[in-house]
């Protein structure tokens, strides 16, 4: 025997059939039910008003059960109203709380005596009906939400349906549900509502955090026990009861008794309807007391189901009382739509429902508090409980009215306002459709206002102007040019960060491990910064600076810039000023101009969007100067921290507070910049790097770089340090590593073509999901030894489970070593700058810097002619203006040296000489080779060659001083390169030269002198005392 529970329009029934298995013909039979009475009847008589039993009609036949519209047809025509049942028949299809009635075929109770069932009296007087027209019974348990009410029924038919299934093979004469009853549950799992309390006949979401908690009620949904306790929590005295986010917080972290401790005693039993993620849907059922606590997590409790107290159905005092109710909430319809569909349902069908659920229903749909509702749910005597929602719902109507008062005031107040808003409206729409209006004015004034009104920190006259422009965007004419003007203006004006900063990081330590990450050395420039933070810090706050980075190309001055702007946690902007020749690039164009545009630094702050950025202006020795104006002399403003507070973009015409930024500058010679520009920059030089810091640079920085952007694994190539030292000195001699980064990449990219065409790796890679598998390698190696081989098994990805039985192929490593570079990177570039092994007589080696650092230039004499008045001087080398003055400085100066040293030697008088400076294509200029000429000039005279390690610079006067010179670092580092290990400064430079770091000095040996005829004696071994 089989039952079936359903719901019909989202309202629960029960289905009697005949003994072998009906309601499986029912389905699949149609015309079955001729003939046969199937009694359906609906346990919501308070939503329905009437119980209804049909008989086989129409609406059976594409089913068992008729549809939504049928249903209404069935109620309709073949529906027993409610006056054909007697007051027993209404008691027992109405009353939630009669009992459970199994029926055997003969329609006797189960267990019972012989005395005929009610149910079986009341069945007996519907018209047609008989002992053989029903089998079974099974009562189900309703809900108030249609939705709930439909899964409630699912789950209890399946249920029916299994114990069915069982029942079937055992007997057909009795069958005894086996999902337990709501009053069968006596230890349920103790749920807080942190809100309002839970109604019988009414749902409520709510959200489990707890996952043992949420295990729980899937668990016993599982087990066909869908019921849990519902305990509205009590306010917690420590905390603030404003925040319901962090009431809800400390609800997820209460535990055990302290939970037990913050639950009102009396809760509803509530019916699990649904669970989705960490939401619970509860349909409540029944009061239940809190008797004592079974197990702590999760917190599960024994119960007892409250039952209402006695009380008289004709008492004139209750019917009054629940008159009042219902008329209340009426009156409250009128005035507010909340739940007016449940009102609706209960008002219009006022005998069909019992005083204790409409008083539950007046509690719950009420707008009291927590406290109030809570007390209504723990009175079990119907009359007080009817009186204390008859109070809620008048306070309710009170607030209804005072609220429809206040309404109609401001209706009265705004309504001519609103009724010209309201045509407005209308009026634009129509001119939209019309197209008359393309551009919605109001719109782009409210866009305006919304960036303005969140920003309190806009200076006073800009927000004057921008009232003034939106006053003038409303009277402008959409199609009109002044309306576009007007319209960008506002777009920049509203767009730019106001008073916004970004908060600044002041930890010199972490400013120093940024720095010392991105770059190798450069330790004045990582000082000036630190130095720079730690005023910051010490002050609280920073004020902006302008400091210049000059030196040559590939040192890094612009990347250095990205470090500095990541240390101290500011945006980074850049824009390079190398060609500029149009002022309005940096101080904007005026608006009078079609196309007209801020300058860059206004750009800059609306791409930033904040106004202390990090701003690199490149290459600023580089400006150009041309008819549209002087961009060096529009940057001084821009660049003076004593104007730049107060700074006037011409496209904005309002001053912007320019004093938070930071402003490097970069520049390869700082003589190119104009001197009052100069001089409102703090210059930090950065000189070339010397090889031990290129090879470092190249390890520990482009190499790395290089194998990762070619694909090169570590284990598949090595690059030996005489390979880089080689690379170094032959390829990239230059005081950067901007061409030794290239000439690496070239060497990877040969290295990744020779694997590819060598089979190292395979023609489609798989890409690996675990960087602990295996990698397919090849031998790219064709005559290296003694390298490890590495192997390494392969998963098949067509079958990932199982393990590939792969090749296993052996490498070696590709070695990269000084013997085969030439083979990646061609022939060397440069050779040695030394020419001589053995410096002879008239050629000295000097020492000279450049723009891409220092470099030997030597300086050679010969006779051209001697004879007696023969005396005179050839300069060739293409020496600019400056050299050619100190040639001929030299040649008197070694004249008068030459009278003092050897009075008797007429070498100048008589000789023609011709003095030349290689390479003959190299410009060249400086007065920093003077010396070096007079060592010449005298080597020849005296026929005496200088020694071949030695390398001077340094200017000279007519009188023989030593004047200082430039560039101490990157000459330095050339007499390095060249393996000169005595070299010869001005004594002025001294200090320049103890500046220079341990591994430069290194293993030379430096004097300092202050006139030619120290120089004279170094030079020439008449003193090798050294300095």
């Amino acid at each position: 025997m089989a039952v079936k529970q359903t719901a019909i329009a989202g309202r629960t029934g029960l289905v009697f059939g005949e003994p072998e298995n009906p309601m499986n013909r029912l389905k699949t039979t149609p015309s079955y039910c001729e003939g046969k009475m199937v009694l359906l009847f609906s346990l919501m008589p308070l939503k329905l008003g009437f119980c209804f039993v049909g008989a086989s009609s129409p609406e059976f036949s594409n089913g068992f059960l008729p549809k939504r519209q049928n249903f209404i047809k069935l109620n309709r025509r073949n529906c027993y109203p409610r006056s054909s049942f007697s007051p027993t028949m209404l008691k027992l299809f109405t009353s939630s709380a009669s009992r459970v009635h199994h029926l055997t075929p003969a329609i006797r109770v189960v267990g019972s005596s012989p005395v005929e069932s009610p149910l079986f009296k009341a069945l007996s007087q519907i018209t047609g009906w008989n002992r053989r027209s029903a089998s079974v019974g099974h009562r189900v348990f309703f809900c108030s939400e249609p939705t709930d009410g439909e899964a409630a029924a699912e789950a209890e038919a399946k249920a029916v349906e299994s114990d069915s299934e069982v029942s079937d093979s055992k007997s057909s004469s009795a069958i005894v549900p086996t999902n337990p009853r709501p009053e069968d549950c006596l230890t349920v799992l103790a749920l807080p509502v942190p809100h309002r309390p839970l109604f019988p006949g009414f749902y409520m979401p709510i959200y489990v955090k707890d996952p043992k908690v949420l295990a729980a009620l899937q668990e016993s949904r599982r087990r066909q026990a869908p019921y849990a306790g519902a305990f509205l929590l009590k306010d917690d005295p420590s905390a603030d009861s404003s925040s319901s986010t962090d009431a809800e917080k400390n609800i997820n972290e209460l535990k055990g008794k302290e939970l037990l401790n913050r639950l009102h005693e009396v809760g509803t039993l509530a019916q699990i309807s649904s669970i989705q993620g960490d939401q619970v849907i509860l349909v409540g059922h029944r009061r239940l007391r809190i008797k004592e606590m079974v197990s702590e997590e999760p917190l599960t409790v024994k119960v007892d189901h409250l039952k209402d107290n006695p009380f008289d159905m004709d008492d004139d005092v209750v019917k009054a009382t629940s008159f009042e109710v219902i008329s209340t909430l009426r009156d409250v319809l009128k005035t507010s739509s909340l739940w007016r569909d449940h009102v609706q349902t209960y008002t219009q069908h006022i005998g069909d429902f019992t005083y204790p659920r409409l008083a539950d229903f007046g509690a719950a749909i009420c707008g009291a508090n927590r406290h109030q509702a809570q007390e209504v749910l723990e009175e079990l005597d119907v009359h007080k409980r009817l009186r204390l929602t008859l109070e809620l719902m008048k306070k309710e109507m009170e607030i209804s009215k005072i609220q429809e008062t206040i309404a109609k005031a401001i209706e009265e107040k705004i309504s001519g306002e609103q009724r010209r808003y309201l045509l407005n409206e209308q009026l634009k729409a129509i001119k939209k459709e019309l197209g008359v209006e393309t551009d919605d004015k109001s719109a782009l004034s409210a866009k305006f206002k919304e960036r303005i009104e969140p920003n309190k920190k806009i200076p006073a006259h800009v927000l004057q102007v921008i009232e003034e422009e939106l006053t003038k965007l409303q009277l402008l004419e959409a199609s009109s040019s002044e309306f576009n003007v007007t319209r960008n203006y506002l777009d920049w004006l509203t767009i730019l960060p106001w008073g916004n900063y970004s908060n600044e990081n002041f930890d010199v330590a972490r400013a120093q491990t940024i720095l010392d990450e991105d770059h190798y050395g450069l330790s004045d420039v990582k000082e000036r910064i630190l130095e720079f933070i730690a005023v910051g810090r010490l002050r609280g706050t920073s004020q902006g600076k302008i400091i210049c980075l000059s030196g040559p190309p590939g040192v890094g001055k612009t990347s250095i810039g990205r470090s500095i702007a990541r240390a101290l946690n500011r945006k980074f902007f850049r824009f390079s000023v190398g060609g500029l020749a149009d002022v309005a690039e940096i101080k904007g164009h005026r608006r009078t101009y079609v196309g007209a545009m801020p300058g860059k630094m206004v750009q800059c702050l609306k791409s930033v969007g904040t106004a202390n950025p990090l701003v690199l202006i490149d290459e600023i020795d580089k400006l150009g100067r041309g008819h549209a104006g002087d961009p060096a002399s529009a940057l001084l403003e821009l660049l003076d921290p004593e104007q730049n507070a107060n700074f006037l973009d011409h496209y904005l015409d309002v001053t912007i507070d320019l004093s938070k930024v930071l402003f490097v500058c970069t520049a390869n010679v700082i003589d190119m910049i104009p001197n009052p520009l100069l001089d409102r920059m703090e210059v930090i030089s950065i000189a070339g790097y010397i090889t031990d810091e290129k090879v470092h640079i190249a390890r520990d920085y482009l190499e790395k770089t290089a194998r990762g952007d070619c694909g090169v694994k570590p284990e598949q190539v090595e690059v030996s340090d005489a390979a880089l030292l080689s690379l170094i000195e032959n390829y990239c001699r230059e005081a950067g590593v901007r061409n030794l980064q290239k000439q690496i990449e070239k060497i990877y990219r040969k290295i990744a073509l020779k694997l590819v065409r060598e089979g190292a790796v395979p023609e489609e890679p798989a890409v690996a999901s675990d960087p602990e598998e295996a990698e397919i390698v090849t031998d790219v190696g064709e005559s290296l030894e003694n390298h490890t081989v590495k192997e390494n098994p392969v998963s098949s990805a067509e079958e990932p489970k199982k393990e590939s039985q792969t090749e296993k192929i052996s490498i070696e490593k590709v070695m990269i070593d000084e013997s085969n570079l030439a083979d990646y990177v061609g022939k060397p570039v440069f050779h040695a700058e030394k020419l001589y092994e053995q410096t002879p007589v008239g050629v000295v080696m000097g020492l000279a810097w450049t723009s891409m650092g220092g470099s030997t230039l030597y300086i050679e004499t010969t006779v051209v002619e001697e004879g007696e008045g023969k005396g005179g001087l050839n300069i060739t080398g293409q020496l600019g203006d400056v050299m050619k003055e100190s040639a001929q400085i030299a040649h008197t100066v070694a004249r008068k040296i030459m009278l003092e040293k050897e009075p008797e030697n007429q070498f100048f008088a008589n000789s023609k000489l011709h003095l030349h400076v290689p390479a003959g294509a190299t410009p060249k200029d400086g007065p920093s080779a003077g010396c070096t000429m007079i060592t010449s000039l005298l080597s020849l005279a005296t026929k005496k060659p200088v020694r071949k390690d030695l390398a001077m610079t340094g200017e000279v006067t007519l009188t023989g001083r030593i004047l200082p010179i430039g560039g101490v670092k990157e000459k330095t580092i050339a007499a390095r390169r060249s393996q000169i290990k005595t070299i010869i400064f001005p004594e002025a430079n001294r200090r320049d030269f103890d500046e220079l770091a341990e591994n430069v000095k290194e293993g030379l040996n430096v004097h300092f002198v202050d006139d030619y005829g120290k120089i004279f004696e170094l030079a020439f071994g008449y003193d090798k005392q050294e300095d």
